[in-house]
């Protein structure tokens, strides 16, 4: 079990670093957003129409590199911009995954996948969820505590189509995306918003709603591809 361990991490090295990386530096992003924010709240103001455009290009390059966390984005975008960014954030959205799921296909060149060639079963699950695809990224992409970059990563080296991973990636963000969006409009405060965009009973209620619809589905779904597999592999031994 350790030797296939170890081979797996050695096999995968860069892989494994990426979806690290993809983790840890959305907290640096959100510290430094914030000081930066802090120190010129007046940044985002009064931008002419070319400055807009550069800042949605530049916040699709952001989130798809983790460098700033969605929610965030959501937040900032909503408070300056009004709901007449709204198009403008979703199109950011749909770059980011598109980015991402390139750069993952890129860095992991299949390997992750064709390590799994050992192990029949768990292939044999990832090809089950492959086929519930739509479910699977709609479902990772509605809960906003699983992280937008690490997520698109994962979902591109699973190995989902790429025109049904961008489609169901937009769908699934719009519920969280829209709810942060417009706390951005309504804040007096983008700050004190950043720092605590869960405060009020308002927020605390859709996001557990949102974490606990996103769960439940996911076991739903998982466990729906699990035991599909073993009813195939009884099939088969029979």
């Amino acid at each position: 079990m350790f030797r296939l361990l170890r081979e797996l991490f050695q096999k995968n090295f860069s892989t494994f670093f990426t979806m690290f990386l993809l983790v840890a530096v959305p907290l640096l992003g959100s510290a430094s957003l914030l000081t930066l924010l802090y120190e010129k709240q007046d940044l985002l103001e009064h931008l002419s129409a070319g400055q807009v455009v550069l800042y949605f290009v530049v916040i699709a390059f952001t989130m798809a590199f983790a460098l700033t966390p969605t929610t965030f984005v959501a937040i900032i975008t909503g408070y300056y911009f009004g709901w007449a960014g709204l198009p403008g954030m979703v199109l950011a959205y749909a770059l980011a995954a598109a980015i991402g799921y390139e750069l993952a296909k890129r860095l992991d060149h299949g390997k992750l996948r064709h390590f799994l060639h050992l192990f029949p079963k768990a292939e044999a699950v990832l090809g089950e969820l492959q086929n519930q695809s739509w479910q699977l990224i709609l479902l990772t992409r509605l809960s906003p505590v699983l992280p937008f970059a690490l997520m698109t990563f994962v979902l591109a080296i699973v190995g989902v189509p790429r025109k049904r991973f961008l489609a169901a990636s937009v769908l699934g963000m719009l519920p969280r995306s829209l709810f942060f969006y417009w706390l951005g409009t309504e804040a007096s405060d983008v700050l004190a918003l950043l720092k605590d965009p869960d405060e009020g009973t308002l927020s605390k209620l859709v996001l557990v709603g949102l974490v606990a619809a996103s769960l439940f589905g996911l076991y739903f779904v998982f466990n729906q591809a699990l035991n599909r597999v073993l009813r195939q592999g009884g099939t088969g031994n029979q």
